[in-house]
Order: structure tokens, then C-alpha cells, then sequence
């Protein structure tokens, strides 16, 4: 079942996909660059984090029709 969303609505969504890859390509990067084990952790999970909800942001897109 298609959903119907206003444009800005699907603007925001897009929007907030842009942000997050930023967020993953950022903690992607800096695992390379930081030495502290526990900081290389929090960046790893934050980027598997960022990389599920990009995949559900693209599921809500490719759902939606405006």
C-alpha cells in the first residue's frame, strides 16, 4: 500500500537521509583516525547504527508517492 505524503514532508525525509550519511561517512572516517578502543566502538556502532536507518528511510521513500 503506497502512502501519500505532503512534499515537504518528503523534502524533511530527504533531508534527514542527506544528514544521516554524513553522520555514517564521519564515524566511518574517524574509526581509521582514532587509537582509544572504547571510541573506535562508539563510532563503529554509531555508523551500523546510521546505515539501518538510512536503509529505513529508504524504504519510507520508495513507499511513498506525493
Amino acid at each position: 500500500m503506497d502512502s501519500t505524503y505532503a512534499l515537504h514532508e518528503m523534502l524533511e525525509v530527504h533531508e534527514i537521509a542527506a544528514f544521516k550519511t554524513v553522520c555514517m561517512t564521519k564515524s566511518k572516517t574517524m574509526q581509521a583516525l582514532v587509537t582509544d578502543p572504547e571510541l573506535k566502538q562508539i563510532l563503529q556502532q554509531d555508523a551500523i547504527l546510521s546505515q539501518q536507518q538510512l536503509q529505513e528511510l529508504g524504504g519510507v521513500l520508495s513507499k511513498a508517492t506525493v
